[in-house]
C-alpha cells in the first residue's frame, strides 16, 4: 500500500478518490507527485509542499508509449536517488481526462483529474457559440462540469444580450458567468467551484483572459498576457506551455494555451450527451429515424436554434467520416461525385 498523506496533499487537488486511487498502486514503493507542468525531456512534480523536476523511468517511458504521455493534472508516484535526482515510476490511471485530435488524427490529451472546466469567451470579437459547444462535447463526456465564463463584459455593452443569446441556446443546467477578469470580484463570482481540493482548468481561445483570470484567482501576476488584435480579438499565445498553479482557497488552477484545432476525441453517443437537449427532443420527432432535416413533425428545429443544430449535425458527420473503413469513404467518394456529375446534367438541360 502506498501511504497518502491526503492534508498534505490537498493542497494540489488531492481529493479521497484520488487518495484511494493512489494507495491501491502495487508495485515498489514511492511518494505520490502531482505533476504540474511538462516539457520535452522532464516533468515539474510537487509533493505539496516543494516541487522538483523530474525525469520519466525508462520502463514507465515505454509502459506511456502506448497509450498516452504524461498531462498536466496526473499523479504519479516517484522517489529521490541518492544524488538527489527526482524520478517518476508510476502513473494513476487519470480520473477524467480531456481530450482532442490534433491535425493528424492523433489522440493529445490536454489535462488530467480535473473537477470543472471553466470555458471562456470574451464578449468581443471571440463570442463564437459554435466554440463553446465544441468545447462542451469535450468537456461533458469526460465527466467534468463545465462553467461557461464571459470575460470583457466590462467592455462591451451588449455583455448581457450575449450571455442572454447564450443561456437560450444552450441546456439550461448550464451555468453562465459574465466577470471582467482582471477584477478581484471575479474570484467572489466564481468562488462555488474554487473549493479546498479542487481542481479548475481554463480553456478557450487566444486573448479570450485565460492567464488574466488566473492571475486574479491567484492574486498575484504569475502568468504573462498580451493584448489582443483589433480586427479579430485573437491573443497572440502568450502561454504557451499548461502549468498548474495553488490557490489562497486551496483550490488548483491549470492555464492552457488557446487551442489552433478543435476536434473532440469523442463517438455519437458522447456527442448526443454533450448535446443533450437535442437527444431528448428526439423522441418527440413524429419519425422514429428523424434526421432532423426536412421531416415534418420535427421536434427538434422547432425547438433547438438552427445554428445549433447545424453544429451538431456537422460535428455527427466528422466523427462519421473518423470512423469510416477506407472502402466505405472511397464509396462515399463515388456517391459525391454521382450526386455532382447528376446536378450537372440537370442544370444543362435547364439551359437547354
Amino acid at each position: 500500500m502506498i501511504e497518502v498523506d491526503l492534508m498534505r496533499l490537498r493542497a494540489i487537488g488531492c481529493t479521497q478518490p484520488v487518495a484511494q486511487a493512489l494507495a491501491g498502486l502495487s508495485g515498489e514503493p514511492g511518494r505520490p507527485f502531482r505533476v504540474t507542468e511538462v516539457h520535452r525531456e522532464t516533468v515539474r512534480v510537487s509533493d505539496g509542499s516543494e516541487e522538483y523536476s523530474a525525469r520519466l523511468l525508462p520502463q514507465l517511458q515505454r509502459a506511456l508509449f502506448d497509450i498516452d504521455e504524461l498531462a498536466v493534472g496526473d499523479w504519479v508516484l516517484g522517489f529521490t536517488d541518492e544524488h538527489g535526482d527526482a524520478w517518476v515510476r508510476a502513473r494513476m490511471p487519470p480520473l477524467a481526462q480531456i481530450v482532442r485530435r490534433d491535425s493528424s488524427g492523433a489522440r493529445q490529451v490536454l489535462v488530467s483529474n480535473v473537477d470543472t472546466a471553466l470555458l471562456l469567451m470574451g464578449c468581443d470579437g471571440d463570442f463564437n457559440p459554435r466554440r463553446i459547444e465544441r468545447y462542451l462535447a469535450m468537456v461533458k463526456p469526460a465527466g467534468i462540469w463545465p462553467v461557461i465564463v464571459l470575460t470583457k463584459a466590462d467592455l462591451a455593452s451588449d455583455a448581457e444580450a450575449r450571455r442572454k443569446t447564450l443561456s437560450e441556446r444552450l441546456p439550461r443546467d448550464l451555468a453562465i458567468h459574465s466577470i471582467d477578469a482582471r477584477a478581484s470580484a471575479a474570484a467572489v463570482e466564481l468562488a462555488p467551484y474554487l473549493g479546498a481540493g479542487q481542481t479548475i482548468v481554463m480553456l478557450g481561445s487566444s486573448g479570450a483572459g485565460k492567464s488574466t483570470l488566473t492571475n486574479s484567482l491567484i492574486g498575484a501576476h504569475v502568468q504573462d498576457t498580451g493584448a489582443v488584435r483589433t480586427d479579430d480579438s485573437r491573443g497572440r499565445h502568450t502561454t504557451t506551455t499548461r502549468s498548474l498553479h495553488r490557490l489562497p482557497g486551496g483550490a488548483c488552477v491549470i492555464d492552457t494555451p488557446g487551442l489552433r484545432g478543435l476536434r473532440p476525441d469523442i463517438d455519437a453517443e458522447d456527442l448526443a450527451a454533450a448535446f443533450s437537449d437535442i437527444q431528448a427532443l428526439a423522441d418527440s420527432c413524429r419519425f422514429r429515424d428523424c434526421s432532423h432535416g426536412d421531416e415534418p413533425g420535427c421536434a427538434v428545429r422547432a425547438n433547438v436554434a438552427a445554428d445549433r443544430l447545424v453544429n451538431y449535425q456537422k460535428m455527427l458527420r466528422e466523427i462519421r467520416r473518423e470512423t469510416m473503413t477506407p472502402l466505405q469513404r472511397r464509396e462515399q467518394l463515388s456517391m459525391w461525385k454521382a450526386r455532382s456529375r447528376g446536378a450537372g446534367l440537370r442544370m444543362k438541360m435547364k439551359r437547354g
